[in-house]
């Protein structure tokens, strides 16, 4: 039986990038988002030209009720699920200064973006777990996408910041609580990716890293996220539980 991964999220951007290298791994696949699935047709079937079997779990990963219908869609189609992928993430509406921002911005980001993959990762965990108890040579494994804004401030979009570094603490306490099992977490962390949620910023991003904001200077891709999963995917790391991958082009590298 081929493995399948879940990666939510994974409709666009960053998402897609991850999928389209799953998916060349031989992965089935569960792309979630909260589009309606008319509008992912053409990305769910240019996923499927590697023959890969893949659904779309339309749902929103801050609502608890929407995570328990992705997860039963995947059990239903699938009955097994070998890797989570916590990719879906949000800006702020409106980026403002930390001193000014709404509570209900903060809510919003850090529902989707840490809620949302906490919950979510504790459910794919206990299925894993019975999956493991059944067969020890079942493969799972749990991927966080972080970003460097974990630890990297970014004063006009705090909430967003907040919500990725919460993110590195999911990923050492899962890393911890599922050891046992041998079950790796990860995470990666994006620098600047160039996706549509870095579109509104693209001309002031072109000229910081024209002038070495970043050190390798160009814009990273999703593909280059997606390279870094399909290593992880295909188990390459079984005693790296926990680790961090910068996948930054160098910008958090400490320089003079």
């Amino acid at each position: 039986m081929k493995k399948t991964a879940l990666i939510t999220g994974g409709s666009r951007g960053i998402g897609l990038g991850i999928a389209k290298a799953l998916a060349k791994e031989g992965f089935d696949l569960a792309i979630n988002g909260v589009r309606d699935e008319a509008s992912v047709e053409d990305v769910i079937e240019s996923l499927q030209v590697n023959g890969s079997e893949v659904i779309y779990c339309q749902g929103d990963v801050s609502k608890a009720e929407e995570r328990d219908g992705i997860m039963e869609k995947v059990k239903q189609q699938f009955g097994q699920l070998n890797m989570l992928v916590n990719n879906a993430g949000i800006p702020p509406k409106e980026r403002k200064d930390i001193l000014e921002n709404s509570e209900e911005s903060f809510d919003r980001v850090l529902k989707t973006n840490l809620y949302g993959a906490y919950f979510l990762t504790q459910k794919a965990a206990n299925w894993m777990i019975g999956q493991k108890q059944t067969d020890p040579q079942f493969f799972a494994s749990i991927v966080n996408i972080g970003s460097f804004s974990a630890t990297v401030a970014s004063v006009n979009r705090g909430e967003y910041c907040i919500s990725k570094a919460g993110m590195a603490m999911i990923t050492s306490l899962f890393a911890v609580r599922l050891a046992e099992y041998e079950i790796p977490v990860y995470e990666v962390r994006p620098g600047i990716i160039e996706t549509d949620m870095t579109a509104a910023v693209k001309d002031k991003y072109d000229k910081l890293i024209g002038e070495g904001l970043v050190p390798q200077r160009r814009w990273g891709q999703p593909k280059d996220i997606g390279k870094v999963v399909r290593s992880l995917a295909r188990g390459d790391f079984p005693y790296s539980t926990g680790e961090v991958i910068m996948v930054d082009g160098g910008f958090t590298v400490q320089r003079l």
